[in-house]
């Protein structure tokens, strides 16, 4: 009876002796000793053959052999709730080792900001890791519309093709219907952008509200052969590809359409942007961004990305995109308001 009960005791010590040196070995490990052999998963908040699952694969080619042990990197397309689906599962379902980072559209980390309570993510809280550049919006209009120039889409009416009431072309379109008068009418349940540009083309609907890059990277001959009308620009900056069109800032001299605009446009500012959910170690989050960025500036990355549109890159670090997320989150109620509509079409 002696020997049991001192046995089951010493047992239990030596089992959590056990535990507590392993614990500190485990916490030691460098960045390169934990990700060698093991699986890196990019999780792209949009459907495949759009701009951001492009942009992401062309990152999956060139990001390993920058990160510490040199893991393996997969793509996982994650479409759904507007672009929501991503940042939710990233922030609450994810496990925050390191492992699952996240490509996240462009507007879903001020979907918070104006109260969507469908957004269950801090995004002062993912670790930011980068952007490949910031972005510039665009109005594609198909060139049998019954409007095609910004004067003549204030007076007629024209469709547009998205997603859904909170995605970004819906943002888009609800920014341009409330800074410029254009008179677009929404008609929502498409896959993804590629899905409402085949629907363009079939003549479904007339237009499509997009970012440069991925027009570009999805249908460069329309605007080669002038297959779509580029009535007006908008974003952080003045995108040199496009010479000949407005440029929305520019045009805007109203202070309370300005303020609009700049809420949106801070959206374009953080471009692409990749993130890795809340609290995963330290070490690695500063390996997964000197990673990023030391992707984004090799000249094999750019050779690869300017052959699927994105031509002209920008390199963006995470702690630039935290810094324009915080700014944004520290904006006036008053601004706040203004722009709550523009993203959910809800007054």
């Amino acid at each position: 009876m002696t020997t049991r009960t001192f046995k089951r005791p010493l047992c239990a010590f030596a089992a959590m002796a056990g535990c507590v040196f392993s614990v500190p070995h485990a916490q030691a490990q460098s960045p390169e000793e934990f990700y060698k052999g093991k699986t890196v998963t990019i999780t792209v908040g949009a459907g495949a053959g759009g701009g951001y699952d492009t942009i992401a694969r062309v990152v999956q080619r060139h990001l390993a052999p920058y990160i510490p042990g040199k893991p393996t990197v997969i793509v996982q397309n994650m479409p759904g709730g507007g672009g929501l689906r991503a940042p939710n599962y990233l922030y609450t379902v994810a496990e925050k080792t390191g492992l699952n980072i996240g490509l996240i559209q462009f507007s879903m980390p001020f979907e918070p900001l104006i109260g969507n309570k469908n957004a269950t993510f801090d995004p002062t809280k993912f670790g930011w890791l980068g952007s490949p550049g910031v972005e510039t919006g665009v109005l594609m209009v198909w060139h049998t519309a019954p409007a095609l120039t910004l004067k003549d889409l204030q007076e007629k009416e024209i469709t547009v093709g998205v997603e859904a009431q909170a995605s970004n072309p819906a943002m888009s379109s609800r920014m341009l219907m409330q800074v410029f008068g254009l008179k677009l009418k929404l008609v929502a349940g498409y896959s993804g952008s590629n899905a409402a540009l085949l629907a363009m083309e079939k003549g479904e609907v007339h237009a499509f509200p997009n970012v440069y890059n991925s027009m570009m990277a999805q249908r460069p001959a329309w605007v080669r052969d002038q297959k779509v009308a580029l009535p007006i620009k908008w974003g952080p900056i003045n995108e040199s590809g496009l010479p000949g069109v407005p440029y929305a800032e520019d045009i805007v001299t109203d202070p309370q359409k300005k303020a609009i605009l700049a809420g949106v446009s801070a959206t374009l500012a953080l471009g692409r942007p990749f993130a890795a959910p809340p609290d995963i170690p330290a070490d690695r989050l500063d390996a997964l961004r000197t990673a990023f960025m030391a992707t984004f500036r090799d000249s094999e990355f750019a050779a690869d990305a300017k052959k699927v549109g994105f031509a002209e890159l920008q390199p963006q670090s995470g702690a630039a995109l935290e810094k324009v997320i915080r700014e944004a989150y520290a904006s006036p109620p008053d601004v706040i308001e203004q722009l709550k509509y523009i993203f959910t079409g809800e007054k």
